[in-house]
C-alpha cells in the first residue's frame, strides 16, 4: 500500500448563465466541498462579458464559507474599471485573484489600457499592495500566441516579476512539458510555485473542440483510443479517469505544489480522480 502525501487542491467554475444553472452549480459546489479545496475560482468571460455572474457566483461561494478567487481580464479595460473591479471585490472579502489578459469578444481591436497580463499585475499591486494573491496563467505546451517558445516563457517571467504569487497551468496530458516549465522557469531564477491545471476527460467531443481553440495537446494515443470508443460515453469516462490519475500521480511524483481542477461546473469525474488519489 503506497501512502498518498496530501496535495492541496483547488476547483474552477465557470458563471452559470440561467437561473438553473445557478441552483444546479449550488448542488456541484456542495458536493465538491467535501474536497475541502483551498480555494474555489471563476472564470470571467471575453473581455468581461460574465462580470455579473461572475461576482454573482464569487459571492454565494464566500457566503458558503469557502474562500474564492476571482479571475480578472485587462483586455479592453480601462485603469477606472479595473479600480473599480478591485473595489468592489476587496469589499466582498475576496482575497485571491486570477489575473489575466483575457480574450476580446469578436470584432474588437485591442484597445484598452493594458497591453499584457504583467501590465495588469503590477497595477493590482500598485493600487492595492499585499491585499490580494494574485495567480497568473502559465502554457506549458506554450501559448498559441507566443512568437516562440523563449517568448512564452518570457511573458511568465514577466507577470513574476511583476508581483504575482503564483502561476495555474492551462491543462495538459504530457507531464514533461510541466516539468520542461519548471526547469525553464528556474534557469531564470523564479521559483514561484506553478500550479498544474487538471482537465478531467468526461467527453471527447468537448475535449477535442477546446483543446484545438486552446491550443492544449491532446497526444495521438488518448485521441485515437477515444476516437475508438464512438459514442460509448462509460468507456470514454473510464478511460479518461484511467489517464487524468496516471498524469495527477506522475505531477505529485514530480513535486507538484497543488492540484487546480477544471470542473465544467460538474462533480463526478472531480470527485473520482481525488478518491483514487487519495485526496
Amino acid at each position: 500500500m503506497t501512502t498518498h502525501t496530501s496535495l492541496p487542491i483547488s476547483i474552477e467554475f465557470f458563471p452559470p448563465k440561467t437561473p438553473e444553472g445557478f441552483e444546479k452549480l449550488r448542488a456541484v459546489r456542495q458536493q465538491l466541498y467535501a474536497l475541502k479545496p483551498e480555494f474555489c475560482s471563476v472564470t470571467f468571460g471575453a473581455g468581461g462579458s460574465t462580470q455579473e455572474g461572475t461576482f454573482g457566483t464569487v459571492r454565494a461561494i464566500l457566503a458558503e464559507g469557502v474562500p474564492a478567487a476571482s479571475h480578472l481580464s485587462c483586455v479592453g479595460a480601462s485603469q477606472a474599471r479595473v479600480r473599480e473591479q478591485l473595489a468592489e471585490l476587496r469589499a466582498m472579502g475576496v482575497r485571491r485573484l486570477v489575473a489575466l489578459r483575457g480574450d476580446l469578444p469578436s470584432g474588437y481591436g485591442l484597445g484598452g489600457e493594458f497591453a499584457h497580463a504583467s501590465d495588469l499585475v503590477a497595477f493590482v499591486r500598485a493600487e492595492t499592495g499585499d491585499t490580494f494573491h494574485i495567480e497568473v496563467a502559465a502554457y506549458p505546451e506554450i501559448h498559441p500566441q507566443a512568437r516562440s517558445p523563449e517568448a512564452d516563457v518570457q511573458a511568465l517571467v514577466s507577470k513574476m516579476r511583476a508581483g504575482a504569487n503564483s502561476a495555474i497551468t492551462q491543462y495538459f496530458y504530457n507531464p514533461d512539458a510541466y516539468f520542461r516549465l519548471l526547469d525553464d522557469l528556474a534557469a531564470q531564477g523564479v521559483t514561484a510555485p506553478v500550479v498544474p491545471g487538471v482537465m478531467p476527460i468526461i467527453s471527447s467531443t468537448q475535449l477535442m473542440r477546446f483543446s484545438d481553440a486552446c491550443g492544449a495537446e491532446i497526444p495521438r494515443w488518448i485521441r485515437l483510443r477515444l476516437q475508438s470508443f464512438g459514442d460509448d460515453s462509460a468507456s470514454i469516462k473510464a478511460f479518461g479517469l484511467d489517464v487524468v490519475t496516471g498524469l495527477c500521480e506522475q505531477l505529485r511524483a514530480g513535486g507538484a505544489p497543488a492540484l487546480h481542477f477544471y470542473s465544467m461546473n460538474q462533480s463526478g469525474a472531480v470527485l473520482e480522480l481525488c478518491n483514487r488519489l487519495g485526496l
